[in-house]
């Protein structure tokens, strides 16, 4: 018989034999063993190496999450002195552009050690002023510089032992702050709202020890790498503190710095801008006749567009109240109209009063704006404005305007919605700590309406919400010296857009007029 044929595959010819085998069949190699397990030395390379990456994640991270320079060196001291292993340190913030902001921060130390630490020859070979920019005696930089022994060190300058002795340290350890270059390698480049990015070193960090000490090789790798970071971020914060104090200072000049002298009316003024630029605003301005016009408001948004807005609605509002101050209604209304024709995309809230001291009558008209507040020894009420939308809202604004009679002794109160929010509660309860506050205020200073303002921050804001609530660095302006003193510092208020925010965004004005 013939043996059977095999079915055709494709790319099998069935017709070729089958090859023959001329050598042994290839075993198949046995499994391979598994790997010697490393060595305890290897094993404890890899450990010191995750932890390592582990804590220097773990204080990035923390560090990313402060907003501000002195939560940020702050917390890259406490970082720093637990990864050397040191008590106290301080860092000195001077970027080398002289571009500021220059400050000194200490960690277990006072204002006093400071400033003899400061008294350190600048030009000392032993890099004892970190400001030096810690050279190498050969006068290269360097990243580090250690003192493991101040007292035991005979070149360095007399007075930087004599210091050491005094705070009793005897080594320190120091770490220049160098940020990476600017965006596109150029020095110097503008960043966040036209500030320069600081260009060169920060300045330095230094920890100190209360016994002669050093850090180990691997303890200056890890800080190198920290302080690496550090300094990147402490650049960021540099650049938009810079950024936020270029606003502040044109709202500072878009405000008035002293307010008017009208017989039988004094006046005072607190206000506290928001750290990125608010765009409220407050006015007191003498009109014909001998009246007096009064207003605040405020436009929507923050930065330096809301406050060159502010700027823009403010001087047309003053031209207004000159010409038609007499009628509140035309002078909103006529803002209104420029506002919707100039800054569509805005809206603000306002409000005017026009007072004649004569008969002591007061004309008032508010678009979306809190009420004023009138408060003497016989009543403390809010005065009834009619509601109304904020200007820009509608297709077409009215309100009618309210008039009454402030007596002597009183006091009118104008105030941002800004200052309801920062006590963090609801608008109900905000209103009725303004009137108890007002109410409960001490004859010493109802007559005095500097003391009344002041009285009035510390009593409505609570200190977790706002420490300073007297505002010892804001925008004052009154009429009791001829040259108002004025003082601006930026804090956390602007008009975010947010209507309910008690975060500190939003700015807080506070007009107080007292009626003799």
């Amino acid at each position: 018989m013939s043996s059977p044929h095999l079915p055709k595959v494709a790319g099998i010819d069935p017709s070729l034999p089958a090859p023959t085998h001329t050598s042994d069949p290839v075993t198949p190699p046995s499994a391979p063993g598994p790997d010697p397990a490393p060595g305890p030395a290897v094993q404890d390379h890899l450990a010191r190496w995750v932890s390592d990456l582990t804590t220097l994640h773990e204080l990035t991270e923390r560090l990313a999450l402060t907003g501000t320079l002195e939560d940020a060196l702050d917390e890259l001291l406490r970082a720093g002195a637990g990864l050397v292993g040191a008590r106290r340190g301080l860092v000195a913030l001077e970027p080398a552009d002289g571009l500021g902001p220059v400050t000194t921060v200490g960690l277990g130390l006072g204002r006093a050690d400071l400033g003899h630490i400061e008294t350190i020859p600048r030009g000392s070979p032993s890099a004892g002023h970190l400001l030096d920019g810690l050279p190498e005696p050969d006068g290269e930089r360097r990243s580090g510089v250690a003192h493991p022994d101040i007292p035991g060190e005979p070149e360095l300058d007399p007075r930087h032992r004599e210091v050491a002795a005094r705070l009793g340290y005897s080594a320190s350890y120091a770490m220049a702050l160098d940020p990476p270059a600017a965006p596109g390698g150029t020095a110097g480049a503008t960043g966040i709202a036209g500030a320069a990015h600081p260009a060169g070193r920060l300045g330095a960090a230094a920890w100190l020890y209360d016994e002669p000490a050093e850090p180990a090789e691997r303890q200056r790798h890890l800080v190198g790498l920290y302080c690496r970071y550090a300094a990147a971020h402490i650049a960021r914060l540099v650049e938009l503190s810079r950024a936020r104090a270029t606003v502040a200072t044109v709202q500072e000049e878009l405000l008035p710095t002293r307010l008017p002298r009208i017989p039988g009316v004094r006046l005072a003024v607190r206000h506290r801008a928001a750290p990125r630029g608010g765009g409220d605003w407050y006015d007191a301005l003498p009109l014909p006749d001998g009246a007096l016009g009064l207003s605040v408001g405020g436009v929507t948004g923050s930065g330096a567009g809301a406050v060159a807005a502010m700027g823009r609605l403010r001087a047309s509002l003053r031209a207004y109240a000159v010409m038609e101050g007499e009628d509140p209604v035309a002078v909103l209304s006529d803002l209104e109209l420029l506002l919707r024709l100039t800054e569509p995309a805005r809206s603000a809230t306002a409000l005017f009063a026009y007072y004649e001291p004569l008969p002591r009558r007061m004309v008032l008209a508010g678009a979306g704006h809190c009420p004023p507040l009138i408060t003497g020894a016989r009543r403390t009420e809010f005065v009834e404005t009619a509601l109304s939308a904020p200007l820009g809202m509608l297709s077409c604004w009215e309100a009618p305007s309210v008039e009454f009679q402030p007596g002597r002794g009183e006091t009118l109160l104008f105030y941002s919605d800004g200052l309801l929010h920062r006590t963090g509660e609801p608008m109900d309860r905000a209103f009725a700590r303004l009137h108890s506050a007002a109410a409960s205020a001490p004859g010493a200073v109802r007559n005095d309406p500097d003391g009344f303002a002041d009285h009035l921050l510390r009593t409505v804001l609570p200190d977790a919400a706002f420490p300073d609530a007297a505002f010892p660095d804001a925008h004052r302006a009154d009429t009791h010296r001829g040259d108002a003193a004025v003082d601006t510092a930026p804090a956390g208020g602007g008009r975010g857009g947010s209507a309910g925010a008690d975060d500190g965004t939003e700015d807080v004005v506070l007009l107080v007029a007292h009626f003799d």
